[in-house]
């Protein structure tokens, strides 16, 4: 919403303007509306203003000393003139000062829509391009909403990329307005500005340039916004860089810090980095990656299961202790993930799973200890499907459980009896039921187990409800017939009475 300003002294013609300024459908607001020419420049003074709708003449000071001054407070601010004159030195002094239209008196709705209407699309056009600075980083939902002041435009900025720390849980204090309010008590006055970026977990500020010459370094200014994070329970990592940018190099100039940020992050501990200084490469942890990535990649072309997991577990617990950098630790699972992908034959059901997705997903667990647990677990139905794709298709697997589940129909079969029988994780087990089955693993069975009834029922008349709940293990009567109509429609002696009499061959 566009805001503007009417200069009028006549207050019937003042009163006419924002009545068809608030009913032509624009996306103007109207912000204040005053009687002179000094009054809407202290206004402009105080107040952010995009569209100035002034007279000529006016007590105090002339429309066009405001216009004058105004523009000096905001370059582009876009000026609409009123005037009952058709005069030339009027037109030219105008022209000269950069006003956007004209409007004679007595201002008509048309008139009106057809100078509005230019007005916004130029103002549009103009945030469209300046907002453009920042596509391919803002969270595309704050983005369409963002609006900079053209202040903004005239000074270089220091950026501070904040990351939230991985394997810490997310907190309701992670939301912009609340960090906006800290980092303004902390910041002392000094202009800034907070965005949410497209990842989720990182946020984008910035600063004038200016802001550090208070200071003694630029550390100084980042351990103040470290501070603001802290008291708010937030643990994050910080990267700038003390070079100062011109607003549009300012997509360039994060994307440098945020991936030197990302390469140098460790899950031990949250870092303060500048990035214009040296910088220290871990080339020791990239050679053991990729040593240890040709390890487990054989264990798994070899099915190795149980000792791959084994020194899975281990190496993990090792890394805990060390400032092992995430870039390292996220190139570990991706190499993990690359040689399931490769050992898994072509039609296995495994290829259809989102593996990639599920990697990704473990490093949002809110511990290392989650991330460690979830990390085995994959690995472990990963080797589930490889193994199972050796023996059998999942068709076939289910095949194989839907027979077991139909001859003991009498008994109680738990997924941790099919997980020994078939010997595959119980996970993998409740994937296929649900796969070729389009039900749970337990509705799968009570299903079954509900038609046994049925067929009970019918061909034994005589057998009563409860003894029909002990034989097929529901051991409890009321339980069986809360089962019995949630999948049939109606109790167990409803359907009974429903079933048609045979009388017996004599």
């Amino acid at each position: 919403m566009f805001q503007a300003l009417i200069a009028e002294d006549s207050k019937p013609i003042l009163r006419n303007l924002k009545a068809l300024i608030q009913t032509s459908g624009l996306p103007i607001q109207v912000a204040a509306a005053a009687t002179n020419g000094e009054e809407a420049l202290e206004f402009c003074q105080h107040n952010a203003i995009d569209i100035l709708i002034t007279d000529i003449r006016m007590p105090k000071m002339d429309g066009l000393t405001l216009i004058d001054q105004a523009k000096k407070i905001n370059t582009k601010l876009k000026v609409v003139l009123i005037s009952g004159y058709n005069d030339f030195e009027y037109t030219r002094k105008a022209i000269n000062l950069q006003v956007c239209d004209y409007l004679l008196k007595p201002v008509e709705r048309s008139q009106m829509m057809e100078v509005m209407e230019r007005v916004v699309a130029q103002l549009e056009e103009e945030h469209h391009t300046e907002s453009s600075v920042f596509d391919g980083i803002l969270d595309p939902s704050s983005s369409r909403l963002m609006k900079l002041e053209p202040a903004f435009f005239e000074h270089s900025k220091l950026l501070w990329v904040v990351r939230k720390q991985i394997f810490t849980p997310l907190s309701d204090h992670w939301n912009s307005e609340i960090i906006k309010l800290r980092l303004t008590e902390a910041l002392e006055g000094h202009p800034f500005w907070l965005f949410p970026t497209q990842d989720p977990l990182q946020l984008l500020i910035l600063t004038n340039a200016s802001f550090i010459e208070g200071h003694n370094y630029n550390m100084n200014i980042m351990e103040i916004i470290h501070n603001c994070f802290v008291t708010l329970g937030l643990d994050v990592s910080i990267a700038c860089s003390s070079r100062s940018v011109v607003p549009k190099k300012i997509p360039e100039s994060y994307r440098e810090i945020s991936q030197t940020l990302k390469e140098q992050l460790n899950f031990s501990k949250p870092i303060l980095l500048d990035v214009s200084l040296p910088l220290h490469i871990q080339q020791a942890s990239q050679e053991e990656i990729d040593r240890l990535g040709d390890n487990y990649t054989g264990m798994i072309q070899r099915l190795q299961k149980d000792r791959f997991l084994l020194q899975l577990s281990e190496q993990l617990s090792k890394w805990q202790q060390a400032d092992l950098p995430v870039a390292q630790l996220e190139r570990f699972v991706s190499r993990l993930v690359g040689a399931f992908e490769s050992s898994a034959n072509p039609h296995t059901e495994w290829k259809n799973w989102a593996v990639l997705e599920q990697a990704r997903k473990l490093f949002e667990q809110s511990s290392y200890a989650d991330f460690c647990s979830e990390l085995l677990a994959f690995s472990g139905e990963c080797f589930d499907s490889l193994l199972t794709s050796n023996k059998k298709s999942g068709n076939e697997l289910f095949m194989k459980i839907d027979e077991h589940l139909r001859t003991n129909l009498y008994a109680q079969v738990s997924m941790s009896d099919l997980s020994t029988k078939f010997h595959v994780s119980s996970s993998y087990i409740s994937r296929i039921v649900k796969k070729y089955s389009q039900n749970t693993f337990v509705h799968h069975y009570l299903d079954l187990k509900i038609r046994e009834a049925r067929r009970l029922m019918e061909t034994n008349p005589d057998m009563k409800i409860k003894e029909l709940s002990d034989a097929l293990c529901f051991h409890d009567q009321h339980y069986f017939s809360k089962v019995f109509k949630e999948y049939v429609g109606c109790s167990p002696s409803e359907y009974k009475a429903a079933i048609p009499f045979k009388p017996q061959d004599v």
